[in-house]
């Protein structure tokens, strides 16, 4: 080989030569693998250590749709950041929330895939609280649902955080809202729990329409309950542990309705999970529930309700379906050492119904009765929508109409 002016080339010039090749190959492929590392987020994490996302929400009569958005917003980052909207907030831009803030504070911080609470939250992304989530928060991206939320004013109330490019969208979960669950509760209202007056009829009619359900005979039970909810055992595994108790593990086990999931379920459990080293929840069928609370009841279907308690991060496993009388096959099969139960339940789950439920383990010694830290049942969150006719109507009127058009021109996508 020679060289451009045709002497030979030295064998140093040649080893050179090698070495710049060499390296321009190395740096092109370095190249090629950082432009598509620094698109999936890697070059922001080693700069600035976790990514950290931020969604924010009134998360009033929390269900397993406002779950599974803060489950697929964990997904976008390393850890999850939840803003809960204030009650004045609420109160100034939608009508008067269902649940204080202390109670849905509780409800969110109890979720697994959250990470830290910011309480009082602005209904809307200002420029100065979005100043704010990136400076002192550290916030990366803010996550919304695809659904629109759009400000009194018609404006898009996360139209600054698109601006500023750091907003990301998540799926709605199709089959719940809170506008369909206080639809259900409403239908409650002929219990004899709650007292019937012209208030609570209308709000029957307003409600009911469209909820009725077809018998197997043919005929119609405007009672019935209904649920747009289908259940896949993926999103069962979403929300899943997937963690069984260790060898010796002490597994208490605690059951339920757990009906309409709120604060004094999350307490109870909470109680509960200190007692030992793993707790083990069962979820009542819903023709258990019926039997006991009546035809309107539960407002909540099986696998919605056993969803909600998944999502919980005091429980680690659930028993879907759990039958109401704890057995000696039940407590051998699951190796329970402690079986627990809250004072506070419905008016009809009384001392006598409790005693003969949990005669097994108060038998051999292993059942503890918990003070419940919090009086309230699925009744009192009933109470609350009676209580406050008129502003739950024209809210819910003007939710249901904004999600009607919301569903009409949207063909369902999985977000699984």
């Amino acid at each position: 080989m020679t060289s451009e002016t045709g002497g030979p080339i030295s064998p140093n010039s040649k080893f050179l030569a090698k070495c710049l090749i060499g390296a321009s190959v190395a740096i092109g492929l370095g190249l090629y693998v950082s432009y598509p590392l620094s698109w999936l987020g890697f070059e922001r994490r080693r700069r600035k250590g976790p990514i950290r996302v931020y969604m924010d929400g009134c998360f009033d009569m929390m269900h397993y749709g406002h779950c599974n958005a803060l489950r697929q917003a964990r997904a976008l980052g390393d850890q999850l950041v939840v803003g809960i909207v204030s009650d004045d907030e609420i109160i100034a831009n939608k009508g008067p929330p269902v649940t204080p803030l202390d109670e849905r504070i509780i409800m969110v911080k109890a979720v697994k895939w959250v990470d830290e609470v910011i309480p009082d939250a602005p209904y809307a992304i200002t420029e100065e609280f979005m100043k704010k989530l990136f400076d002192e928060y550290s916030i990366d991206y803010i996550i919304h649902g695809d659904d629109p939320c759009i400000l009194p004013d018609g404006s898009d109330a996360y139209a600054l955080a698109k601006k500023a490019g750091r907003y990301r969208q998540i799926k709605r979960t199709e089959g719940v809202s809170s506008t369909d669950i206080v639809g259900r509760m409403l239908l409650c209202v002929r219990e004899r729990s709650v007292p019937e007056s012209p208030k609570n009829s209308s709000l029957q009619r307003q409600f009911s329409v469209g909820h009725g359900q077809k018998n197997e005979d043919g005929g119609t039970n405007t009672g019935s309950r209904i649920s747009h909810f289908l259940p896949t055992s993926r999103r069962i595994v979403q929300f899943s542990n997937g963690k069984g108790p260790g060898p010796d593990a002490r597994i208490v086990y605690i059951d339920g309705a757990f009906d309409l999931f709120h604060a004094g379920h999350v307490e109870i459990l909470r109680l509960a999970r200190g007692l030992g080293d793993f707790l083990l929840v069962g979820v009542h069928t819903d023709q258990t529930v019926s039997a006991k609370r009546g035809k309107h009841r539960p407002i909540m279907n099986l696998h919605e309700r056993s969803l909600s308690v998944l999502a919980c991060r005091y429980a680690d496993d659930v028993i879907i379906g759990a039958p109401s009388e704890v057995s000696k096959d039940m407590i051998t099969t699951f190796n329970i050492s402690l079986v627990v139960h809250g004072t506070v339940a419905e008016d009809n789950d009384d001392q006598q119904e409790r005693d003969h439920r949990f005669a097994v383990p108060i038998s051999m010694g292993i059942y503890q009765q918990l003070q419940s830290p919090l009086d309230i049942k699925t009744t009192t969150i009933i109470r609350r929508i009676i209580s406050n006719h008129d502003a739950y109507q024209k809210r819910n009127e003007k939710k249901s109409e904004s999600e009607r058009r919301y569903y009409e021109g949207k063909s369902f996508v999985s977000d699984e």
